[in-house]
């Protein structure tokens, strides 16, 4: 099987129930249709039910459930929870009951909270920083993390690199440009998202234009930082740095570069040192490479609420849910 299809599998076991706001867009309807006939997850669907009965066109989601918010009897319960959260930004009843009714990503996250659902995907015709708002707002970071950032899950065909080709980009959806010790808060999250998601052990490279002091600039000095603080947080992870890219993963290269590296040749879990050269580098894998490119997946958050491009396809929204519920299922 390939990567997608053995999430897909450990969805299918274990079946968590995952919300869908985006019901305008007729990818959601496609998407849908697609994880319902495969028995990937139980899906929520928010909006009106008369709007949904006309977006959906032909698509068969008679599986899945349709919570309208001006309808549902757990919608003042909802209303009280935020008013609660909020109160001390200033929320008023009435401000919570009109947010709620209005903008469906709050509703899911809502939902999320209220354990009504594991985990909520959107982003197909939002922002990230829509998506992310009310998760930050609501849900707040997991216990015993410090930030919440964001990853591409990338699957490079006929690839014998990283782990037979799989890989963790990381940040390449959300941090702009980390310091050191935000650096290092992301590399280990990222080995936790990639042990979670494709059970073999996380090999981290710290990414730089520089390998072991081959150049001197503060941008390097940042990476060799957040390298030492890693190491200090997480002593038995294999994670090490700075590290050119080719010297992350090719063998003969690392070898060369970094003699004596756990990690030179062999990561898996690219680590880059903003979100310029991850962003850029996760495209041009996808669109150069042919690669598979799921996200952006956040990390941090206490419940699994995942990003969409917003140039996905419906199978890129099957992939994400499928993520997420096995994401919920670690939880």
């Amino acid at each position: 099987m390939g990567f997608i299809d053995e999430i897909k599998a450990r969805a299918k076991a274990d079946i968590k129930t995952i919300v869908l706001p985006e019901t305008e867009d007729e990818r959601t309807y496609k998407a849908a249709e697609q994880i319902l006939k495969e028995g990937i997850a139980k899906l929520i669907l928010v909006g009106k039910k008369e709007d949904v009965e006309k977006n959906k066109g032909t698509y068969d989601i008679s599986g899945a459930e349709i919570v309208d918010p001006a309808t549902n009897e757990k919608t003042d319960s909802y209303i009280a929870k935020l008013v609660e959260l909020r109160q001390k930004k200033g929320m008023t009843e009435d401000q919570a009951r009109e947010l709620l009714l209005t903008n469906y990503l709050y509703y899911g996250v809502m939902m999320v909270k209220m354990g009504d659902a594991d985990g909520m995907v959107s982003g197909a015709c939002h922002s990230t920083a829509d998506t992310l708002r009310p998760c930050l707002q609501i849900l707040k970071t997991k216990p015993g993390t410090k930030l919440v950032s964001a990853f591409f899950l990338m699957v490079v065909p006929d690839c014998d690199m990283g782990a037979n080709g799989t890989f963790i980009f990381a940040d390449s959806g959300l941090e702009q440009n980390p310091d050191p010790e935000k650096l290092a808060n992301i590399a280990i999250s990222s080995a936790e998202s990639f042990q979670t998601l494709t059970g073999k052990e996380p090999i981290v490279a710290m990414l730089s234009h520089s390998t072991k002091g081959s150049a001197k600039h503060p941008d390097v000095d940042k990476v060799v930082e957040a390298t030492k603080l890693a190491k200090e947080l997480a002593p038995d992870l294999k994670l090490d740095g700075e590290l050119q890219l080719d010297a992350a993963i090719v063998p003969e290269v690392g070898a060369s570069k970094a003699p004596g590296s756990p990690v030179a040749g062999y990561a898996n879990v690219l680590v880059f040192p903003d979100l310029d050269a991850g962003n850029i580098g996760y495209k041009l894998v996808q669109r150069l490479g042919k690669a598979e490119a799921y996200g952006p997946l956040t990390q941090g958050i206490a419940a699994p609420v995942n990003d969409l491009s917003r140039g996905c396809s419906a199978e890129d929204i099957v992939g994400v849910v499928a993520i997420t519920s096995v994401q919920a299922q670690a939880q």
